[in-house]
C-alpha cells in the first residue's frame, strides 16, 4: 500500500468505521470472540441477566428460553448467540432472515434440529411473513405444520419438533411483530460501549494477535470507534500494518493517531464521508436548516448514503439534528471543525429558532 494515499475505507472498499462486517472481519472475529459469559466484555446487565437465564436452565435440565438481542451492528450478538450454546453445551445453527424467504425453508432447518441446539436466526425482522407465522407455533408448541398438496386437496402435517433455543439478532427490533417479541423469554438491548470497555477490548484484541500496544495507544483507537467493539478491532488491524510498515511494531498514541490520519478517521471517529456532510452543512449552508436531497447532492452521495450511513453517528454524537425544516449543525459541529458559526447561530441570537424551538 502506498501510504501517501490517504483513503477511509479498508481493503474491500467498505467505511473503515462501518458497523458491517466484511469477509476478513468475520475471519478475524473467529479468532478474538470470547468463549464464555466471564470473557466477554462489556454489556454488563445484559451478561449478567443472561447468566441467570442460562444457570437457571441447566439447573433445571432444560433447554434455555427464546432469546432476543437487539442494537447496532458490531456489538456481539453474534457472539453471545455462540457463547450461550458453549454455556449450555449444544450445537449452534446459524442462518439469516434474508435466506428464509418460503415457509418450506424454515421447516427444513427446523426438522433437522437435534434436541437442544441453539438456531442463531441473524436480522430476524426481514424473515418472510409465511415463515414467520410458521416460527410462532414452532417456538411456542415446538411443533410446524407442514402443508402437503395445493388447492382444496392440500392436508397439514403436522410435525413434532425437538426442544431448541432460538436466539434471534436483530438491529431494528421495532420491525419485529407483536406476537414474535412476545414469545422470546428473554429479550436484551446491546448498549454503545463506552471507551473505558473499548480499552479492554483492543488490550485483548492485541494480546491474541500478538500486537504490542500500551495503555495510551489503545486509548487513541479506542476513542474513534464509535463505541463498536468490530470497528475497534478492524482500526487497530491498520494500526497494526501502520506500525510494522512506519515504525518498530509497537503502537504507541502518536503512532495510532499518525495511522488513523492516514485513513483519515479523526479523534471522534469521523471520516471523510460524515465530515463532507458537516462542512457542506456550515460552509455552504451556514449550519442550516437544509434538505437532505441538497446536501446529499452538495456532497456527491445517494439521499439514502447521506441518511442512513453518514446521519445516524452524527446525531449520536450531537453534531448534527434532524428538524422538520431539515438538517441543522450543533455548536458542536461548528466547534469539532474549527469555524465560527455566524452571528445569528451563536447563543442569545437566534439559536433557538435554529432549531425550531
Amino acid at each position: 500500500m502506498n501510504w501517501d494515499d490517504t483513503t477511509d475505507t479498508d481493503a474491500t472498499g467498505e467505511r473503515l468505521v462501518g458497523p458491517v462486517a466484511d469477509h476478513e472481519d468475520q475471519a478475524v472475529e473467529a479468532a478474538l470472540r470470547p468463549k464464555d459469559l466471564g470473557e466477554f466484555i462489556g454489556q454488563e446487565k445484559v451478561r449478567e441477566q443472561l447468566d441467570l437465564v442460562l444457570r437457571a436452565a441447566r439447573a433445571r435440565g432444560a433447554t434455555a428460553d427464546h432469546v432476543l438481542l437487539s442494537g447496532a451492528p458490531g456489538l456481539g450478538k453474534t457472539t453471545l448467540s455462540m457463547i450461550i450454546a458453549a454455556e449450555m453445551e449444544a450445537p449452534i445453527r446459524i442462518t439469516s432472515g434474508p435466506a428464509i424467504q418460503h415457509a418450506g425453508d424454515l421447516a427444513a432447518i427446523l426438522s433437522s434440529l437435534q434436541e437442544g441446539e441453539v438456531l442463531f436466526l441473524d436480522e430476524i425482522h426481514r424473515m418472510s411473513r409465511p415463515a414467520e407465522e410458521m416460527l410462532y407455533m414452532a417456538m411456542e408448541d415446538f411443533r410446524v405444520d407442514v402443508i402437503v398438496g395445493k388447492g382444496p386437496g392440500a392436508t397439514a402435517i403436522p410435525l413434532e419438533l425437538p426442544p431448541f433455543t432460538l436466539v434471534g439478532a436483530t438491529t431494528r427490533a421495532g420491525l419485529l411483530p407483536p406476537p414474535l417479541r412476545d414469545r422470546f423469554g428473554f429479550t436484551a438491548h446491546m448498549e454503545f460501549y463506552e471507551p473505558a470497555e473499548l480499552e479492554r477490548v483492543v488490550h485483548r484484541s492485541a494480546s491474541l494477535l500478538d500486537v504490542e500496544i500500551d495503555t495510551d495507544g489503545a486509548a487513541e483507537i479506542a476513542g474513534r470507534s464509535r463505541g463498536t467493539p468490530r470497528i475497534a478491532n478492524r482500526l487497530l488491524r491498520r494500526v497494526r500494518d501502520y506500525a510494522q510498515v512506519k515504525a518498530d511494531g509497537r503502537i504507541t498514541r502518536d503512532i495510532a493517531a499518525a495511522a488513523l490520519a492516514v485513513y483519515e478517521v479523526d479523534a471522534r471517529g469521523l471520516d471523510r464521508l460524515d465530515r463532507s456532510v458537516l462542512e457542506a452543512l456550515l460552509r455552504l449552508f451556514g449550519g442550516g436548516p437544509v434538505g437532505l436531497s441538497t446536501l446529499a447532492v452538495a456532497v456527491g452521495e445517494e439521499r439514502e448514503t447521506v441518511e442512513e450511513v453518514a446521519e445516524p453517528f452524527l446525531v449520536r454524537e450531537g453534531l448534527l439534528a434532524r428538524t422538520p425544516r431539515g438538517r441543522v449543525a450543533t455548536p458542536a459541529a461548528w466547534a469539532h471543525l474549527g469555524l465560527a458559526p455566524p452571528r445569528s447561530q451563536t447563543p442569545g441570537n437566534g439559536q433557538g429558532d435554529l432549531f425550531g424551538t
